[in-house]
């Protein structure tokens, strides 16, 4: 893995985990030292995550955190819908049934994954992740799967700064079995109306619960 990559996923890991919060000025030798790769593989990783809206320049303070506001969240969704409910609807004429007919069956048993001893709800998330994928892996356009993976980065934020219940993530996972069961159907409307639902009630969940990060600056 190139030292700039390495930089890039780190920061991005961090960002994305709100590790570095909003207003947290990136540093090059505080940053360069606490990745252990030089200066120019650092510039470079900084100008990737400033390419995808997660850092900006700020100009004598250097490369900053960007900070996530309703507004953005809203902006966010816009695409998502448009990108998502394409990618369903493609995935549904596309795709593999039996694939989507098992995805669908381990949605149908997700609570038990929720209501685990697993704080981090990682194999939730992960099972979302291979919906994710199996969706992307239907569609099989390479520039619709590219822009996804870059809203993607944001809406991991998104998540985080959203109440992490388990009566949400039950109803996410029933959502989410939805689409499944309609892109297994071979139906691209339900697939489409399946989606527009589930990102309807998560846009509201992230909005009703919404707790703003107090912005700290270092450097």
């Amino acid at each position: 893995m190139r030292a700039s990559d390495r930089a890039y996923a780190a920061l991005r890991d961090d960002i994305t985990e709100w590790r570095l919060l909003p207003g947290t000025v990136l540093a090059e030798v505080e940053q360069s030292e606490r990745l252990g790769v030089s200066r120019t593989p650092l510039r470079e990783a900084l100008s990737r995550l400033t390419a995808e809206g997660l850092t900006t320049t700020a100009g004598s303070r250097g490369v900053v955190v960007t900070d996530v506001s309703l507004d953005d969240i809203d902006e966010l969704f816009e695409l998502r819908e448009t990108l998502e409910c394409k990618a369903a609807a493609l995935a549904a004429e596309r795709g593999d049934p039996g694939v989507f007919l098992q995805l669908h069956k381990e949605l149908l048993e997700a609570p038990a994954l929720i209501d685990s001893s697993d704080p981090g709800r990682h194999a939730y998330y992960d099972l979302a992740g291979r919906l994710d994928a199996a969706i992307d892996a239907a569609v099989s356009n390479s520039y619709l799967a590219q822009a996804m993976r870059g809203l993607r980065v944001h809406l991991v934020r998104v998540r985080r700064l959203a109440a992490d219940d388990a009566q949400r993530l039950t109803a996410a996972a029933a959502e989410h079995a939805a689409i499944a069961e309609a892109i297994a159907a071979r139906n691209p409307r339900l697939a489409e109306a399946a989606t527009i639902l589930h990102l309807h009630r998560s846009l509201s969940h992230v909005k009703n619960t919404h707790t703003p990060h107090h912005k700290e600056h270092h450097g």
